[in-house]
């Protein structure tokens, strides 16, 4: 589930590549900003589907080892360990991950070869050895083997990850918030008697949020000349070429949300900013940007710009 932090960054994202961009058609790049959030979502859903997919995998491998003409005494032995887990059972027969994944079309079908890569790794793990020889497992090694198995072998794979740089192009930066997701998902497993998973949304608010992400991204873009008045002010002794476009449209954004969101206390903006170049620029932006923020906040106080409203927002 995406938080703010989450949504200012493909806001920025977004705002850096219309700034780029040879031909600058804002309904487009809106276009872009929402499908970047949901291919968050979809990376999710498919991340998800991945187990049950193995699971079926492995159960045609088992058949098919049993059934050989002359099958050894390790493949009579061969059973289906995922197609037994419960967290797997489960998601196989939820309601909400169905309607995600159809929602979505989310499929590793054609993939046999990830799939083939990532099972022969998980069949000889000695973890997963040891569960499947467990006669009884409880709801914490159902639910500890899929969290082990996802952090030790599938989020590690290479051709998963090459898969995923392929069909999502901001992998790379959604990678980390995907793959917490997946593991809170598996953590809210806790009893064998629940009939769902927590199918984790977009956000915990889509509707409240997905407003906000749309109006930060085009007040920021519709607002350029009057915002950057405010950071040329600010910034005369500076060799403007030699500002980061990154540490522009931070500040940019930032002071978009100090004027129009005045639900949004100054501190989270200010330290969110902040906070967001110290992974997207250079090590002495966050104390360039903190600075000039600072005089720009005074300034926008003083002219009566920052209206702050809501209980313990006003100052």
């Amino acid at each position: 589930m995406l938080n703010r932090r989450h949504l200012r960054i493909k806001a920025f994202q977004t705002i850096y590549a219309f700034q780029q961009a040879e031909q600058r058609d804002r309904k487009q790049f809106e276009s872009f900003l929402l499908d970047s959030i949901q291919a968050v979502h979809k990376s999710y859903a498919q991340l998800l589907q991945l187990v049950i997919e193995l699971k079926d995998f492995e159960t045609s491998d088992v058949e098919d080892r049993t059934a050989k003409h002359l099958p050894t005494s390790a493949d009579l032995d061969a059973k289906p360990i995922l197609a037994n887990n419960l967290f797997v059972q489960l998601l196989s027969k939820d309601k909400n991950h169905a309607d995600l994944t159809k929602k979505y079309k989310v499929s590793w079908q054609g993939e046999e070869m990830i799939l083939r890569e990532i099972y022969n790794k998980i069949k000889v793990d000695e973890q997963y050895i040891i569960y499947g020889n467990l006669d009884d497992p409880n709801i914490t090694e159902h639910r500890e083997i899929i969290t082990h198995l996802f952090k030790t072998i599938i989020f590690q794979d290479p051709l998963l990850e090459q898969y995923l740089e392929e069909h999502y192009i901001n992998w790379p930066v959604d990678k980390q918030s995907v793959d917490g997701m997946v593991l809170k998902t598996i953590r809210a497993f806790k009893d064998g008697s629940s009939e769902a998973l927590d199918i984790l949304p977009i956000t915990a608010n889509w509707e409240e949020d997905k407003d906000f992400v749309v109006d930060l991204f085009n007040k920021t873009i519709l607002n350029e000349v009057e915002i950057s008045k405010y950071i040329a002010d600010k910034t005369k002794n500076w060799d403007v070429e030699r500002i980061a476009l990154v540490d522009t449209i931070l500040m940019k954004m930032a002071i978009t949300e100090l004027i129009n969101f005045n639900s949004i206390p100054i501190k989270v903006t200010m330290n969110e900013y902040i906070d967001i170049s110290k992974e997207f620029s250079t090590p002495k932006s966050k104390g360039f940007i903190n600075g000039i923020l600072d005089k720009i906040l005074i300034d926008l106080k003083e002219v009566g710009k920052v209206k702050k409203i809501g209980r313990g927002l006003i100052e």
